[in-house]
């Protein structure tokens, strides 16, 4: 008999086509979760598939210290679409490794060691990841941590500011906070973050793990909050389901970026995946697309549920249902009646991240869902 250490839930998925999942019995599911908006272009993307399928028959790997065209390729095109002069990147594995290379640097190019993060913030669970993670769930098994990480409180721009001194590494922030709840940031607080961290010669670090490919409805979340930090940590959509992550950095982080390393930073395969994606989501005007129809269904679970739950909120795709009463069985009820698989953000929010594809008819679905599982309340 065979063993694993994960919880799983009762649904056998199978198969995928766009934002369809199929169970092994062939049951049929809209994908409003996207296994944490891991696939922003949706299952089965044909130009994924030929650009990984391409690149397999030529060379599965090599390491990342001899010279590779899909790498290559994948660095240029991640420095032609960041913001400002965000023009360097390390490739990794997953977030939660994007974020602790960006700590990492920030203390070797600072000589810092401090960290300010901010309450109800997720950034992984690594152990430095996780040290400038909020719960103490996620925490208190692995401690000692480490240590020098202040918290303030997300949207706060005076405690913010208040926190970032000349001893100061790094300030670690997601745009719209996902694990704590789909909580927006405003431009004012993102932009004190800047202006303070630039002011102290700390790095500003933006966790897009999740924003990130367009999910807020820019490319990147820092777009609408007008602000180029000093990294921008990407994972989860920038493959479209394949497992990358990048560290993007600016010059002053990259030519004093320590000894860090990764044996399979960057594979040819992998990054023929994340290559074929943000090109795609570019090219294909993906971003725009989350926006509108990111528009649409909070208009639409608005005026459906407006006035059954606590909040409807979010930024193009990311979108958070707060529910009078725990969202798990939420959850529960969308999956089982109404094959609707979404994901909570915390123990109160129905967390939806659909495929960045996803129509209009299939928001319409989900919100009809929702209002009637809200409604049995």
């Amino acid at each position: 008999m065979s063993g694993f250490v994960f919880s799983e839930k009762p649904i056998q998925i199978e198969e995928g086509d766009g934002s369809l999942l199929y169970d092994d019995s062939g049951t049929e599911y809209l994908d409003f979760g996207a296994s944490y908006a891991c696939v922003p272009l949706g299952h089965g993307h044909e130009a994924v598939h030929d650009a990984v399928t391409e690149q397999f028959e030529k060379l599965t790997y090599v390491q990342a210290s001899y010279p590779n065209a899909s790498r290559t390729a994948l660095y240029d095109l991640l420095a032609d679409t960041a913001p400002g002069d965000v023009d360097y990147t390390w490739l990794c594995n997953s977030g939660t490794e994007a974020n602790e290379a960006a700590l990492k640097f920030a203390r070797a190019a600072t000589g810092n060691s401090k960290i300010v993060a901010t309450m109800q913030g997720f950034h992984g669970r690594t152990m430095g990841a996780l040290a400038t993670t909020w719960k103490s769930k996620y925490k208190k098994p692995y401690e000692p941590l480490m240590g020098d990480v202040e918290f303030v409180p997300y949207g706060d721009s005076e405690a913010m500011a208040d926190a970032i001194d000349d001893e100061t590494a790094a300030v670690i922030v997601e745009p719209v906070q996902g694990e704590g709840g789909i909580n927006p940031g405003t431009r004012e607080f993102l932009q004190t973050a800047r202006v303070e961290t630039a002011t102290s010669g700390a790095a500003l670090i933006f966790d897009e793990v999740q924003t990130g490919m367009g999910r807020t409805g820019t490319l990147w979340a820092s777009e609408w909050a007008d602000v180029v930090p000093d990294m921008i940590t990407a994972a989860k959509g920038l493959g479209n389901g394949f497992p990358v992550g990048a560290t993007l950095c600016r010059e002053w982080i990259a030519d004093n970026y320590g000894s860090h390393a990764s044996t399979f930073s960057g594979g040819p395969v992998i990054s023929a995946a994340a290559g074929a994606t943000v090109s795609t989501i570019v090219e294909e005007e993906i971003p725009t697309h989350a926006r509108e129809v990111g528009d649409y269904m909070i208009g639409e679970l608005e005026a459906a549920v407006g006035d059954q739950v606590r909040d409807v909120r979010g930024e193009g795709l990311m979108i958070g249902v707060e529910v009078g009463r725990g969202a798990n069985r939420a959850l529960k009820e969308l999956a089982i009646t109404h094959n609707v698989l979404a994901l909570p953000a915390g123990r109160t929010v129905v967390r939806f991240l659909p495929p960045l594809t996803v129509t209009e008819e299939e928001v319409d679905q989900v919100v009809d869902a929702t209002a009637e599982v809200v409604g049995d309340e």
